[in-house]
């Protein structure tokens, strides 16, 4: 599933060549991709003339803010609350989805579940092998929030002042449950999931089954900053492509080939050359170093 990483990189290609072109109609080729509104002729009719001013991420999300073509973006930071504007565009990819900048000329591909078409030779292709992702539009005046629930329950942005050490040891303070399995909740930092958790672990020295409230201050300390460098490193590479995720151009993330312990069981250790090791963890796989987490 794309984590905080892949959708960012998702989210600064779509800036770079979608804004302030009005979409001038599209298609959706599977109903129940379109979360709201109901019909999807709805939808379409909503987005159709309408010019994508910015495109902002939340957690795992991506918002479109659409306003009329002469209008200008407001902005504001991504762990802020989300302010209603004309309308807004969500998108959530979840398993297998995929957004691609493509020509309308390009092949249709068998998994393609929309057509957004830009007027310009060009069309925005939202793929999806599993079907899981979903898309809403928002209309004027109502805060994305309201029609797109799971916005709700989001934590902070673990890039953000929010998210601070303090923060975060005080909501594990009293947790009883691993630490690997904390950080894949949503309500308490946004974003992360089975690939940055490994390896933010992994970088601070912390076993995923240890639980939250055996943790000392000094150890959440370092979980914290290796949180916010490894999701870094990896917006930096381009996300991870183990099996789905590509960017708007059809490219593979790099971080992949330079992971600590992520998908790298029985492998060696890049520090101590101890043999990487997995487990499950409420049903969710965790990999570690034995020697170099404790």
């Amino acid at each position: 599933m794309p984590e905080l990483p892949e959708v960012e990189t998702v989210r600064l290609g779509l800036n770079q060549v979608t804004l302030h072109q009005p979409i001038a109609g599209g298609d959706v080729l599977l109903d129940r991709t379109i979360a709201y509104p109901q019909p999807t002729l709805v939808f379409l009719a909503g987005i159709q003339g309408r010019a994508i001013a910015q495109w902002h991420r939340r957690g795992k999300y991506l918002l479109a803010e659409l306003t009329d073509i002469s209008s200008r973006s407001s902005s504001f930071p991504p762990s802020s609350p989300i302010p209603p504007s004309p309308a807004w565009l969500g998108v959530h990819l979840r398993m297998t989805g995929q957004l691609l900048w493509l020509s309308k000329a390009d092949p249709l591909h068998k998994h393609c579940r929309v057509r957004l078409d830009f007027g310009n030779g060009r069309e925005l292709r939202f793929l999806d092998q599993r079907t899981f992702g979903q898309m809403w539009y928002v209309p004027p005046g109502i805060a994305p929030a309201t029609i797109i629930t799971g916005l709700q329950r989001l934590g902070p942005e673990p890039l953000s002042p929010e998210f601070s050490c303090r923060y975060l040891t005080e909501k594990l303070s009293d947790r009883q449950r691993p630490i690997k399995n904390a950080l894949l909740d949503q309500a308490l930092v946004a974003g992360i999931g089975n690939i940055y958790a490994d390896e933010a672990l992994f970088l601070s020295g912390i076993r995923p089954q240890i639980h939250c409230a055996k943790l000392r201050p000094k150890r959440i300390a370092r979980l914290h900053a290796a949180i916010q460098q490894v999701l870094q490193t990896a917006i930096d590479a381009r996300g991870t492509t183990f099996s789905d995720f590509r960017d708007i151009a059809g490219t593979n993330g790099n971080y992949g080939s330079i992971a600590w312990v992520y998908n790298r069981d029985g492998q060696l250790c890049r520090v101590c050359s101890s043999g990487i090791q997995r487990l499950k963890l409420a049903g969710r796989s965790a990999h570690f170093c034995p020697q170099c987490q404790r």
